[in-house]
């Protein structure tokens, strides 16, 4: 006996719209199951005696669409090894339909032959009640699968399976991540049938709009207003290119690699006064300069013919995806220690073949002084390190005297500053073995040496005189005051 599920669609509106050829096979079928009842058609055809058995049911028993969708598919292929089936769902077979794509998946396996016997589309019926042509841009998403990232704000946007309250909830609050609150969407019930309803909506009251009902679609018109834009990443990558355009900015234009280096350390150690301020404003502003300068040599590199931020990107996310295998592959790795020695061997494995000393690369771009740390780092990933931290100080104070004895023998210049090197690199080292960044140590010295200076300049000021008036004695004074005030 030959195993077959035939899958027919009600199309979108009433029965005046529905093919002749699928009329007449409803009205024949002995064997006819319908996803849902509530469907324009499905009222006239019973009038006319058509006997069908619907899944409604099967949506009470279960909090999850994912659920109801197993259960129907399952269920049409237990049945059709007892005889061919017919199967009706609303809108065509193709578009929308959860359960058909699982019956298309799974009958193969059960040697069961799916075939799909035609329907019309309810996108159809949502241009013709829209008014929209959808050759401008469109993308159709389901309601109950809808991320932020599917959306293209400058599409004609189609969101359908918006079925209830909760759905249209859920999809309010993803697109007013992207759009404003009072964005105007349009909701679209029974689009081409007799009861067709048509209500434009802010989008803030989306929610509470909506009723209980499978015909009704969501439309979000293409974006307009370009400031609305400015959330989208495409935007953003189109103002670089036209700011390096030919029409663009004569600074922006002539930069370069080499040119723009000492911006982005600039924007860095901004961005680090902010994270150490905890001001969500300034990092916000911060994180924005600092990919402006990603986003410049990103477009430098494309406007040479070498690389594009498509490459940047492409890179990083490969390297996420192959370094950490305990996220999107199937090794194990619960603790901190077991996700850095993973990181280590697939690094090793991804330059294996290439013989080069181990700290190459090492701190590569960064600032000396976290240099050293990163270069002191990876030396003692094979042992070359103090156990402890007293040696380190031993090593130190040897390093002051060998800096006070070049300048007592009054040494030419590139020797003390050999032997000054040697002792910031001892320091470093020191901080590294009680886990203290130095580069961080040293910022915060200096914002208190600013502090302290700033009430220096306060006391100078209350006697109406400039700080290079008073004697260094009396400087001293209001330092120790400072100091005292915990400044």
């Amino acid at each position: 006996m030959t195993k077959k599920i035939t899958i027919i669609g009600l199309g979108a509106g009433d029965l005046e719209q529905l093919p002749l050829g699928v009329y007449r096979r409803l009205k024949q079928e002995q064997n006819l199951y319908l996803r849902t009842k509530e469907h324009p058609v499905v009222g006239d055809l019973e009038k006319e005696g058509m006997e069908f058995q619907s899944f409604d049911a099967i949506y009470e028993k279960h909090d999850q669409f994912s659920e109801v969708y197993e259960e129907i598919t399952e269920f049409l292929l237990a049945e059709a090894e007892k005889g061919q089936v017919t199967y009706a769902v609303p809108g065509h077979p193709l578009i929308a339909e959860r359960t058909v794509q699982l019956l298309l998946e799974r009958g193969p396996e059960r040697d069961t032959e799916i075939e799909i016997g035609g329907g019309q589309s309810f996108l159809d019926a949502m241009f013709q009640a829209l008014a929209i042509d959808p050759i401008e841009g469109f993308q159709l998403l389901d309601g109950t699968d809808l991320t932020r990232d599917e959306l293209l704000l400058k599409s004609h946007t189609i969101i359908g399976q918006v079925y209830d309250a909760f759905v249209a909830s859920d999809v309010k609050l993803t697109l007013m991540e992207k759009l404003p609150d009072d964005y105007e969407v349009v909701i679209v019930t029974a689009a081409g049938s007799s009861d067709e309803v048509i209500k434009k909506v802010p989008l803030y009251e989306l929610d509470r709009e909506m009723e209980l009902s499978n015909l009704t679609s969501l439309y979000v018109p293409p974006v307009k207003n370009e400031e609305i834009l400015y959330k989208d990443f495409l935007k953003l990558r189109g103002i670089i290119s036209e700011l390096r355009g030919p029409n663009g900015c004569p600074w922006d234009k002539k930069q370069t690699h080499q040119s723009l280096k000492k911006y982005l350390i600039e924007e860095a150690y901004e961005l680090l006064e902010a994270i150490d301020n905890d001001d969500i404003d300034h990092m916000i502003e911060e994180l924005g300069d600092v990919l402006l300068q990603v986003m410049l040599h990103a477009q430098i590199g494309e406007d040479e013919g070498y690389f594009s931020i498509d490459d940047v990107i492409e890179g990083l996310s490969s390297k996420m995806v192959r370094r950490h295998p305990h996220v999107f592959g199937d090794i194990k790795a619960d603790s901190e220690e077991e996700v850095l020695k993973n990181w280590q061997e697939i690094k090793e494995q991804e330059k294996a073949g290439a013989v080069k000393s181990l700290l190459e690369g090492a701190g590569k771009g960064l600032p000396n002084l976290l240099k050293a740390y990163e270069l002191q780092k990876e030396a003692a990933k094979v042992g070359f390190d103090w156990k402890t931290a007293a040696p380190i100080l031993d090593k130190v104070k040897e390093e002051i005297d060998e800096l006070s004895a070049e300048i007592t023998e009054q040494g030419d210049r590139e020797e003390i500053l050999l032997e000054y090197g040697d002792l910031l690199f001892a320091l470093v080292n020191f901080a590294r073995h009680y886990d203290l960044n130095p580069e961080e140590a040293l910022y915060k010295a200096n914002q208190k040496f600013m502090r302290r200076f700033a009430y220096i300049e306060q006391r100078a000021s209350e006697n109406s005189r400039n700080v290079e008036d008073y004697t260094l004695d009396e400087l001293d004074a209001f330092w120790h005051e400072a100091k005292q005030q915990g400044l």
